[in-house]
């Protein structure tokens, strides 16, 4: 009697992006992979700091911590990891940046299949190398499938594109809720007014306090989340609003305000990683483009909307206003917005 085929467990390390928005779009690729093969274990290799992100991926094995300063090419700590690496009986590597560095810890942990796009010289450190026709896969998380995936079956269709999901403790959200002192009695609006690529992502911040206001008027409660160098801008969209807004930018850690963002019935976002999260905690978003371009990093939840003023020089891609009136911003607001949240409802 025949015996039944058993499934191929693949050991994968994935060497992942360090940019929290790119970490959430590569669960698609994640979920990808498990759908591909459900025995598969996939580690991924990061930043300390997307381990928040990492611990809510449930097709994720485990988080193998990158310690390399950020731009830094640490050539002695990647070859010690890649010593560490190689008790590890890992059968493939999909590189997700397009970085030389990227390349060098697969390569020196000799991980038998290692792919990735062709960049920086990468010829020898990568075996399964792939040309990027940017035309076709214009989206970051097209790309990251187009590696993970064999190049003919990748997803080019948004709609087929896995939807990330980051999971939530109910126990640790009312944990989170009590620390900082917060409830659930009103509905909650989260605003995230800061972007870490620069300020040409940024919606004005009298604009977001109009928007503040107006739900506030509502009878909504307002919370503001960001990063420590997000401070500044939260402080004075507060102030606009008589201090009647919930800051905590800085406060939180970013495993914090996943937990905190899970319980909004709306989130308002500039392009950035927190928006990212709000899309991948299926929460209604309206995102905020003008110096980006949807097209290439759309949040990819079905409940969201994009915010954008078109003009002749977008996207720039810069972090500042090349032209210095940041009309992309400007021109975008506060009453377009609220229509926009009002379709959301």
């Amino acid at each position: 009697m025949p015996t039944a085929k058993r499934a191929t467990v693949q050991r994968i390390l994935v060497i992942g992006p360090s940019w929290v928005g790119d970490m959430v779009m590569a669960q698609s690729l994640f979920i990808a992979l498990k759908e591909q093969n459900p025995q598969a274990l996939i580690d991924v290799l990061a930043p300390a700091w997307t381990a928040a992100l990492i611990d809510r991926m449930p097709q994720v094995n485990q988080l193998v911590f990158a310690p390399f300063e950020h731009g830094k090419l640490s050539l002695l700590k990647r070859w010690q990891l890649a010593r560490q690496l190689r008790q590890t009986p890992y059968d493939h590597a999909i590189v997700l940046p397009n970085s030389l560095k990227a390349a060098l810890v697969p390569a020196l942990a000799r991980i038998p299949k290692r792919t990735g796009f062709v960049g920086e010289q990468r010829w020898g450190l990568l075996n399964d190398i792939r040309r990027l026709s940017k035309h076709v896969l214009p989206m970051t998380v097209q790309r990251f499938l187009a590696l993970g995936l064999n190049p003919e079956s990748a997803p080019t269709e948004k709609a087929s594109i896995p939807i990330p999901q980051l999971a939530v403790d109910d126990q640790q959200v009312d944990s989170v809720l009590d620390k900082f002192d917060l409830n659930r009695d009103k509905p909650i609006l989260v605003l995230c007014p800061g972007a870490e690529f620069g300020p040409s992502k940024q919606w004005p911040a009298h604009y977001y306090a109009a928007v503040a206001a107006q739900h506030l008027e509502s009878g909504w409660q307002v919370w503001l989340l960001g990063s420590n160098k997000d401070r500044v801008v939260c402080e004075q969209i507060n102030t606009e609003c008589q201090g009647q807004l919930t800051s905590l930018a800085g406060l939180t850690q970013l495993p914090e305000a996943v937990d905190l963002m899970s319980v909004a019935q709306r989130v308002i976002a500039n392009d950035s990683g927190l928006m990212h999260i709000a899309a991948a905690l299926q929460i209604p978003l309206i995102a905020i483009y003008g110096s980006t371009d949807p097209g290439h990093t759309p949040p990819l939840s079905p409940n969201h909307v994009i915010a954008q003023r078109t003009i002749e020089c977008s996207p720039c891609f810069e972090r500042d206003c090349p032209l210095q009136h940041h009309r992309c911003m400007q021109e975008l607001e506060p009453p377009q917005v609220l229509a926009l949240c009002e379709s959301l409802a």
